[in-house]
């Protein structure tokens, strides 16, 4: 990662502003054409430097105020398979595996579900239950109360 890399992550970590032309706005902050950006962003992306860059919605202010934690009993051998049906589901903002801890705790695919209440979660949970059919061993469920500010690993600026 060269100099350029370390600015575009330092000054996209946080958001891109939320403006029409976003990158304009980047490419400007650092002296550099959009273009430029964007192929600088791509091979990053390629290179697994960065994950992803996409928008992080707001549940609640949205209306999605029951949002459920669901953890999950599946056989080893299908968790990719099964995570990636359980991922695909417009109700699902993530899904992932997690090690089991037995035998306090058998779950091993967890996804985030949301709905406008409890009730909704409660037919999504059916939802679920029916695409994992007799792959799955049991559940639990854990409501957000508050919305937490998610971050990942954040860059300094380059001196």
């Amino acid at each position: 990662m060269d100099d350029l890399d370390r600015k575009i992550i330092t000054a996209t970590q946080s958001g891109l502003p939320l403006v029409k032309e976003p990158y304009n706005v980047i490419a400007k902050e650092l002296n550099i054409e959009p273009e430029l950006l964007k192929q600088r962003m791509q091979i990053m992306l390629e290179k697994k430097q960065i994950r992803r860059i996409g928008a992080v919605p707001n549940h609640y202010k949205l209306g999605y105020t029951a949002n459920a934690m669901s953890v999950w009993n599946v056989p080893d051998e299908m968790i990719k398979e099964l995570g990636q049906q359980l991922g695909a589901l417009s109700f699902v903002s993530h899904c992932y595996e997690r090690p089991r801890f037995l035998p306090e705790w058998p779950y091993n695919l967890f996804a985030m579900l949301h709905g406008k209440n409890k009730e909704e979660v409660a037919e999504k949970v059916q939802e679920v239950i029916t695409l994992l059919g007799e792959h799955c061993s049991g559940y639990e469920l854990l409501y957000s109360k508050q919305i937490l500010k998610k971050t990942g690993l954040r860059l300094k600026e380059p001196s």
